[in-house]
C-alpha cells in the first residue's frame, strides 16, 4: 500500500476518534481504513493505536508517530503548493477579516483593484470589530488598527493612522469651544469602547511632551461611525481615526479642537499567521496592499486646510 496515503488514514483515525470518521473523511471504506493501519503497524512493527468497541486511543509509540505524520504530510503539501504556484497564477477563496468602518469605506476600492488583477482569486471578506482568532477561525489575513497584541501573527504596515480631536460647529456654539486639554472633563465627550483606555485620551505637545486627560459622557459605541454621526449631530466631543472624520471636517460638519495637541499615533497593520510557506493567493495580496495604501492617506486631505494643526505638522 501506498506509505503516505496510509499515514494521512493514520491522521484522519486520530483526528476522527474513529475508523468510520476516517473513511468518511476519505471516502473509502472502513475495511480499507483497517487495512491501511494494519499495513503501517506491520511495517513499523510496533502497536499504533489501541482499539476498542467504542473508542480509539493512541499509544505511545502511536503518539509519536502520529506528530511526525503530521509533519511529513504538511511538507509535502507545502512541497505540492510550491510546484503548483511556480506554474499557476493566484486562485482560491481568500478570507479576511477587517474593522467594520475601516471596511465599509476604504477596501472596496482595493478589493476590486485586486480582483481586476487576480480574477482567479475569490474574496469572503468578514467586518466586525472583533478581535478574531485567525488561525482558529480559518482567516487568510486581517486589518488591524492599533497597538498589536503580543503573537505569533506577523505584521506588514500599511499606513499610519491618526486621529483627530472635533465636534459639530452647533455644538461648539451652544457648549462652548475647549481651550486647553482639562476644560474637556467639563464637556461631553463620544467614548470608543474598544479603545484600551476608554475614559483616558493622551495627547502630545508641541514639545513632545505627552499629556492625559479622562473624560466622560452621555454616549459611549463600539463603532467609529455611530461616534462620528453623534458627533455631527451636536451630541458631543468625538476622538476618532482621520479615516472616520477626515471628509467630514473637510466639508465643515466637525471642526478641529485643540489643535496645538496631537492624539497619539497609532498604525494600520495587515496581520497575517505565520507560516513556513504563503500560498500565491495570499503573497499577492500583502504586497498589492502594501502598494495601494503607501503614501499620504487620501483620507487626511482636509490637513491642507489645517496647516498650522499638530496633526499637520507631523504628518
Amino acid at each position: 500500500m501506498d506509505r503516505l496515503i496510509s499515514m494521512e488514514v493514520f491522521v484522519q483515525v486520530v483526528d476522527q476518534g474513529s475508523f468510520a470518521g476516517a473513511a468518511r473523511q476519505m471516502s473509502m471504506s472502513r475495511a480499507m481504513v483497517s487495512k491501511h493501519i494494519q499495513a503501517l503497524e506491520e511495517r513499523l512493527g510496533a502497536r499504533l493505536l489501541n482499539r476498542t468497541t467504542r473508542t480509539v486511543s493512541l499509544t505511545e509509540v502511536g503518539t509519536a508517530y502520529y506528530e511526525r505524520c503530521q509533519t511529513v504530510l504538511n511538507d509535502v503539501e507545502e512541497a505540492e503548493c510550491v510546484v503548483d504556484e511556480l506554474h499557476h497564477a493566484p486562485k482560491g477563496t481568500l478570507k479576511i477579516n477587517a474593522p467594520m468602518t475601516f471596511g465599509a469605506r476604504h477596501l472596496a476600492e482595493a478589493l476590486t483593484s485586486f480582483k481586476d488583477e487576480y480574477p482567479d482569486v475569490t474574496i469572503d471578506l468578514s467586518l466586525n470589530d472583533r478581535l478574531v482568532d485567525l488561525v482558529e477561525e480559518g482567516y487568510d489575513v486581517a486589518i488591524r488598527i492599533g497597538e498589536l497584541a503580543d503573537s505569533s501573527l506577523i505584521a506588514r504596515k500599511l499606513n499610519v493612522c491618526r486621529r483627530v480631536l472635533c465636534a459639530s460647529p452647533d455644538y461648539l456654539q451652544k457648549h462652548g469651544t475647549p481651550e486647553s486639554l482639562r476644560d474637556l472633563g467639563r464637556h461631553n465627550c463620544l467614548l470608543y469602547t474598544l479603545s484600551p483606555k476608554l475614559n483616558e485620551w493622551r495627547f502630545i505637545d508641541a514639545e513632545g511632551t505627552a499629556h492625559s486627560v479622562r473624560v466622560d459622557g452621555s454616549l459611549q459605541a463600539n463603532n467609529g461611525d455611530v461616534l462620528r454621526l453623534a458627533a455631527i449631530g451636536g451630541h458631543g466631543i468625538v476622538l476618532q481615526p482621520t479615516f472616520i472624520v477626515g471628509p467630514d471636517i473637510k466639508n465643515g460638519k466637525l471642526v478641529p479642537i485643540l489643535t496645538d495637541y496631537m492624539p497619539t499615533e497609532i498604525n494600520i497593520h495587515l496581520v497575517y499567521p505565520h507560516n513556513r510557506y504563503l500560498t500565491a493567493k495570499v503573497r499577492s495580496f500583502i504586497d498589492f496592499m502594501v502598494a495601494h495604501f503607501k503614501g499620504a492617506p487620501p483620507w487626511d486631505d482636509w490637513l491642507k486646510d489645517y496647516p498650522d494643526h499638530a496633526v499637520a505638522k507631523q504628518s
